[in-house]
């Protein structure tokens, strides 16, 4: 079985950026991670790039003081939908 989204965001984010995964929860706010804006930026393009799929800027803008990590995975699995349906 493929690890759920929130599983890759989780492990990206461990990996990549050295969040503790205690700390990562679907409610985390992105300014709650504790990374800079430019770390911000490398966050979402590490994650599309994951996921083989852009997401336009003003469906996920990582400045968006409110932005939780279920709202990354809600516009990742929402990007992944539309690709399955465009190549359907």
């Amino acid at each position: 079985m493929p690890p759920s989204t929130f599983d890759t965001v989780v492990n990206v984010l461990h990996t990549q950026f050295n969040v503790p995964r205690e700390q990562l929860t679907p409610q985390t706010t992105l300014p709650a991670l504790g990374l800079d804006s430019l770390a911000l930026m490398e966050f979402v393009f590490a994650v599309e790039d994951r996921f083989s799929l852009r997401i336009p800027e003003e469906r996920l803008d990582p400045r968006q003081a409110e932005l939780t990590l279920a709202d990354v995975c809600a516009a990742l699995d929402e990007g992944r939908a539309e690709q399955v349906a465009a190549a359907a």
